[in-house]
């Protein structure tokens, strides 16, 4: 069996030591004599395994004691209608607009706001300039009365990332983040927002499954008309089993938070993923053949989007690289061009194996 290295924008590469240890309790979970995906939700053994990935997600995070962890399911995007029904309450939302799922987000609440008896702002936006910065503080028009501000910290189209405590915006209504492409990929205050959501596919486990962390103070604020299973505070209540879970999506997920430590926690990923980027990124900064147009200091360290200068290429680039075993490098049919992806599970050496090859491709073409 031969592995490429995979720099889908997700779903996305899992650590090969996950895959193989799902692979050999596929048929026999721990002696219990069938797998998860056959196993009672409620049983003992997944009872176990649930618990087991929050208690290692909440020490990876850090996820302070007055925060609920719910894993849910309908992905980030179905997140974007649940988070006004649950928190606008009848109020004004604020939405910071960085790439195109902070986009889909203000899009999808402003077709919720007006049935809910709201209202959803664009607080700020940055289209104009091509999504490829983060918003200056003189464009952010906020609402301090606002029921709360939603950004996405890391546009996976646009290569665009709110990296740094200080990059976030400066206030005191809860800030509701989109962490889907970065989650995990560094350390996070976890306690400077009201809630963080994440689509799992990406940086955690396998489609299907979303991440919540939440404020308890927002929880029992859904609008009466929100259904039971899309109301925080039912699922928080219910130990996210109000209805069957997405238990293998969950058990994969504990794998990965599982070897996460292993790794040495967030600190230690976070200096392989600067060093990855890092390669990437000063190779293109120097080449003349190929391009990345996003503000330096709004780059992001997980989706590292880039253009060859002369798109003729593009068709002869891709197919060497599929046969360089380098898959998944086409750009999102939005921006064109190409993307590399690379999430923790990317080691070192598939990063300098693209570079490689781009470098090759760069010499004879140019």
């Amino acid at each position: 069996m031969t592995r490429v290295f995979n720099f889908s924008a997700g779903p996305a590469a899992l650590p090969e030591p996950v895959l193989r240890q799902a692979a050999e309790e596929m048929l026999d979970w721990h002696g219990a004599g069938c797998g998860v995906m056959e196993m009672s939700h409620r049983g003992k053994e997944f009872t176990a395994i649930i618990e087991r990935a929050e208690a290692d997600l909440r020490e990876l995070l850090a996820v302070p004691a007055n925060y609920r962890v719910l894993f849910l399911q309908g992905g980030a995007t179905q997140q974007f209608a649940q988070i006004p029904m649950n928190l606008l309450g009848g109020g004004s939302a604020d939405y910071l607009v960085t790439g195109t799922w902070s986009k889909k987000a203000y899009n999808e609440a402003q077709h919720l706001a007006a049935p809910l008896g709201g209202r959803a702002r664009l607080a700020g936006s940055t289209e104009a300039a091509g999504f490829n910065r983060l918003l200056r503080a003189d464009e952010m028009q906020l609402d301090p009365g606002a029921s709360y501000l939603h950004l996405c910290s890391n546009e996976t189209i646009h290569g665009v990332e709110l990296g740094t405590p200080g990059q976030l915006p400066e206030s005191r209504v809860p800030l509701v983040a989109d962490m889907s492409s970065h989650i995990l990929s560094r350390p996070v205050d976890v306690s400077r927002f009201g809630m963080i959501y994440a689509g799992a596919q990406k940086n955690i486990g396998p489609s299907g499954l979303v991440i919540v962390v939440i404020r308890d103070d927002l929880l029992g604020r859904a609008v009466p008309a929100t259904p039971s299973v899309m109301d925080y505070k039912v699922m928080a209540d219910s130990g996210s089993m109000l209805n069957t879970p997405p238990t293998y999506a969950i058990y994969v997920a504990g794998l990965v938070f599982q070897w996460l430590r292993a790794q040495g926690g967030l600190a230690a990923m976070e200096a392989r993923n600067a060093a990855k980027a890092a390669l990437l990124y000063d190779f293109l900064d120097t080449s003349d053949f190929y391009d990345n147009r996003v503000e330096p200091a709004s780059r992001s360290r997980m989706n590292i989007p880039f253009l060859l200068r002369d798109e003729s290429f593009n068709a002869a680039f891709l197919t060497g690289a599929q046969a360089a075993g380098l898959t998944q490098l086409k750009g999102h049919k939005s921006v064109g061009g190409m993307r590399a992806s690379i999430y923790n599970a990317m080691p070192l050496e598939g990063v300098a194996a693209l570079v490689d090859y781009m470098r090759e491709f760069a010499a004879r073409h140019g």
